[in-house]
């Protein structure tokens, strides 16, 4: 653990005096003594620019020129007995150094870090791939990731692993060390994107997409000006450094919004905002989120590195006039409702770009990308649509001069096509879409960054596959009683799996049997939708009924669905008598459930009744076009047995 300025004072041993005040005695002219010393109590380069008052790259410097360096020990994964298959390695500031050195050519590979909700296995698996890749091509791979609950930590995997954190710090002492041809960031997830532009100010190569392309994406104004320029059509937008220009914005696009922190990933901190009020608390509350980039920030118009200078301010929140100090800008975005969202994941060598796969989510816009199912190939959307996203995907990554993975998140309403945003990396749907087509992505990708080109690999058009692959999360609700299972903007799954078949609703039906409970064959469905859901779930509980199940309603949905002569059964709500809802539930007597939330903040009946469902293995869809997508893949199980093929055998058909 890295310890404070404040801890080190109060060490234990010697007089008051000889105690270490690291900032007293860099003031003093900083020695090689003091900055050893500084480094085995466990300082970081940017703690001790704090204490001194200057920038990380000023200490590194100093550090250097001093030579403190660290040093790298080796853990024997073969316990002596004969020579290790991949060397492990971990840094102190010791005397001795263990690294062997192969005169090979060599490529850095950073990983994810600990995995985490939004930066999960599915980045582990692409460098994984890459790490595979790289071997194929001869040359010797350099993994840097801190988690040994991954593959890419396995001892077969690379041949080179260091574990050790992913700073800008960290990374630059391994590669001084080990001097590689470049180094990969897009495969590990947000965390070594936002590493990019701190190492190549420093002088490291940077293979596949450059930081300044990465940087245009994550800038909102940068980002609007090429849409401009390619002629794409955006969602009214902006970004705010203070809660001011956070309600102009509001105000001049338009509620709802959406809001998020910049250069994040799983939609951290992000929220679907209504008003004026909410926005104020959110500007005010969510300002953390926003991740710090290390000790430097890219100048947007240029591209260049424009250090912190000494006298701004390291902390988070607000400073004295409101604004945000030293972070990345809050991003804004007009929220269209009832709008379907479109995944693209694309591979580009910076002159040809392939379409991987086109991924409509079954959930509509406004529910991250993460928990929404999605489906390869689409299954809605009208030809002239799809034509429009592939052609706006390939002209995106030419003019992001993309090298590698790229991933666009799209909107469609009303047939008209909307940027959302655009993520020059790996992203978690590579693992589900190489698997979905039978393409290595990931490894192609790899490949790609070493100066191949895609017509070298014979991979130059989109794969259209005959059957449907259904990407559905996994969420650990089961493990946190009381948390309400609602889905929003904000990512909640911890995991994903997939079902695949030559009909699409076998293939949803599947994927439900792979995260349970799986849907049922009959039954009864419980249906409580809020106000605005009431006309829309009318033909979802028409498609119930067809189906032979009994539909049970709490009064107001019963109203609506009375009203449009659907026959649906009162129940109680939880308050009105017994038995109730509740009773239903815990009695067996329900078999699917259909919940919508009334709001951000959930009535406290409605997270009852989730829970309930959960604890009793109850499918409960809270949204009605995941409801509607159920009342298909049920129809497919009551007509159609399951049938398991290979991976292989479906590949093989669209060979």
């Amino acid at each position: 653990r890295q310890q404070s300025v404040e801890e080190a004072r109060a060490l234990p041993g010697g007089k008051t005096g000889d105690r270490p005040d690291f900032r007293g005695d860099f003031h003093q002219g900083a020695e090689r003594e003091t900055f050893l010393r500084a480094k085995k109590l466990g300082f970081s380069d940017r703690q001790l620019a704090l204490a001194r008052g200057t920038t990380e790259n000023e200490i590194r410097a100093r550090r250097k020129s001093l030579g403190v360096i660290p040093t790298y020990r080796l853990v024997d994964t073969c316990a002596a007995e004969f020579e290790a298959y991949t060397p492990y390695y971990y840094s102190t500031y010791g005397d001795e150094n263990e690294r062997r050195e192969s005169g090979r050519r060599k490529i850095m590979i950073l990983g994810g870090g600990p995995n985490r909700i939004g930066q999960g296995i599915e980045f582990d698996y692409c460098c994984v791939h890459a790490a595979f890749a790289l071997r194929e091509l001869g040359f010797e791979t350099v993994m840097v990731n801190s988690n040994p609950e991954t593959v890419s930590t396995d001892y077969d995997t690379s041949d080179k692993l260091y574990f050790e954190p992913l700073t800008l710090e960290d990374v630059l002492n391994i590669y001084d060390q080990e001097k590689p041809e470049g180094v990969f960031v897009q495969f590990g997830g947000q965390t070594p994107l936002n590493l990019a532009g701190g190492l190549k100010a420093a002088g490291v190569p940077i293979l596949g997409t450059q930081p300044e392309s990465i940087e245009i994406a994550e800038d909102r104004q940068l980002f609007a000006a090429m849409l401009d320029k390619l002629g794409l059509r955006q969602t009214p937008n902006g970004s705010a450094t203070s809660v001011a220009e956070a309600v102009a914005i509001a105000k001049k696009i338009g509620y709802p919004v959406l809001v998020r922190p910049s250069f994040v990933l799983g939609g951290r901190g992000m929220e679907l905002v209504y008003n004026e009020p909410d926005l104020r608390r959110y500007v005010a509350s969510a300002i953390d989120a926003s991740e710090r980039r290390a000790g430097f920030q890219l100048a947007p118009a240029r591209g260049q590195i424009a250090r912190r200078q000494p006298g701004d301010s390291h902390a988070g929140g607000l400073s004295a006039k409101g604004r945000l100090p030293d972070l990345r800008p809050i991003l804004i975005d007009r929220f269209l409702e009832d709008a379907i969202e479109v995944d693209v994941d694309c591979i580009s060598d910076g002159e040809t770009t392939v379409i991987g796969a086109i991924m409509e989510h079954i959930e509509e816009a406004g529910i991250h990308s993460g928990d929404s199912a999605c489906v390869i190939p689409t299954f809605s959307l009208s030809r002239k649509v799809l034509d429009e996203i592939a052609a706006a995907t390939k002209a995106m990554a030419r003019e992001l001069r993309v090298r590698g993975l790229m991933n666009v998140q799209f909107a469609v309403k009303d047939d008209q096509v909307y940027v959302l945003e655009v993520n020059p990396r790996a992203s978690r749907t590579v693992p589900f879409v190489s698997k979905a087509i039978g393409v290595p992505l990931a490894k192609l990708a790899a490949t790609v960054m070493t100066g191949k080109s895609l017509r070298e690999l014979g991979f130059t058009k989109e794969i259209l596959p005959k059957h449907f692959s259904v990407k559905e999360a996994v969420f650990p609700f089961l493990r946190y009683e009381g948390l309400d299972i609602s889905l929003g903007p904000e990512m909640k799954s911890t995991g994903e799996v997939m079902g695949i078949d030559v009909d699409l609703g076998l293939a949803y039906a599947k994927s439900q049997m792979a995260a349970p409970p799986p849907l049922p064959k009959g039954g009864r469905v419980f249906i409580s939708v809020k106000d605005a859901d009431k006309e829309a779930v009318i033909p979802v509980a028409r498609e119930f009924l067809k189906l032979g199940f009994e539909i049970i309603s709490t009064s107001g949905t019963a109203a609506a669905l009375a009203a449009a002569k659907v026959k649906v059964t009162k129940v109680f709500k939880i308050h009105e008598g017994r038995p109730n809802v509740l009773d239903r539930i815990k009695n067996g007597d329900i078999t699917f459930i259909i919940n919508t939330p009334s709001g951000k903040i959930p009535r406290e009946h409605e997270v009852v009744i989730r829970n309930a469902a959960l604890a009793a293995k109850i499918p409960i869809m809270t949204t009605v076009r995941a409801a509607l997508a159920s009342a298909n893949g049920i129809r497919s199980l009551q007509k159609r047995k399951v049938q398991v093929r290979s991976l292989q055998e479906y590949h093989a058909s669209h060979r």
